[in-house]
């Protein structure tokens, strides 16, 4: 797919909404992996400094994967603080890969707080519940706030590297390429080849009901 051109440099006007109301550690929160066919959901937290602008940041979709890993770099160098966390493929099954999205922010979260713990929290998305610290949803957020773009920089490249530990686990699936999104590609595999331990089985009932046996 082809990347879009990088927009112009995100302005921290939500970070500096909150810092100006009080808040001393406004840290943005996003996720990747919650369309996949297989794999884990990972989750980034992020506090940057204030008045820090990391040239190119935005919404890791709309970057190429040298620019992600470029980014990724000078984000961790750079934070304030940052966590990275996910949420394994049986924990997907078992509660939903929504609930399982939002643990691996919380995780996410907790993993910043080591470091500095944060007073509001930027959530990515139209859903905001679970978590110990106060905040809000904000739709489109990664398009919105740096920190929120540096949170979902840190969760996609974190999934894509285990995506290609993972193509070299089960060869066949083009995981490298697909990172596990249900391309044409990735189905014929499938059919052929079956599933695998990572696969979210219940993202295939109708599979597992005709190959019984």
């Amino acid at each position: 797919m082809k990347m879009e051109k990088e927009k112009k440099i995100l302005t921290p006007e939500l970070e500096d909404e909150l810092y100006g109301g009080g808040c001393s550690a406004v840290c943005g929160v996003d996720e990747a992996g919650r369309g996949p066919l297989c794999g884990p959901v990972y989750a980034g937290a992020v506090i940057l400094p204030r008045g820090l602008v990391i040239d190119g940041v935005n919404d890791s979709k709309k970057l190429t994967e040298k620019k992600r890993e470029a980014l990724f770099a000078e984000i961790t160098e750079k934070a304030a603080a940052y966590g990275i966390g996910s949420a394994s493929v049986e924990e997907i099954e078992e509660i939903n890969i929504l609930e399982a999205a939002l643990l691996a922010m919380r995780r996410a979260v907790e993993m910043c707080a080591e470091t500095i713990k944060p007073d509001y929290l930027l959530v990515d998305g139209n859903v905001f519940r679970g978590f110990a610290i106060e905040g809000r949803a904000v739709i489109g957020g990664d398009a919105i706030s740096p920190s929120i773009a540096a949170a979902s920089i840190l969760a996609k490249v974190s999934r894509d590297r285990l995506m290609y530990e993972y193509d070299r686990l089960y060869p066949g699936y083009g995981f490298a390429k697909n990172k596990g999104y249900g391309t044409k590609e990735h189905y014929a595999a499938i059919e052929k080849l079956g599933l695998t331990p990572i696969h979210r089985r219940k993202f295939f009932r109708h599979y597992d009901e005709r190959h019984k046996g």
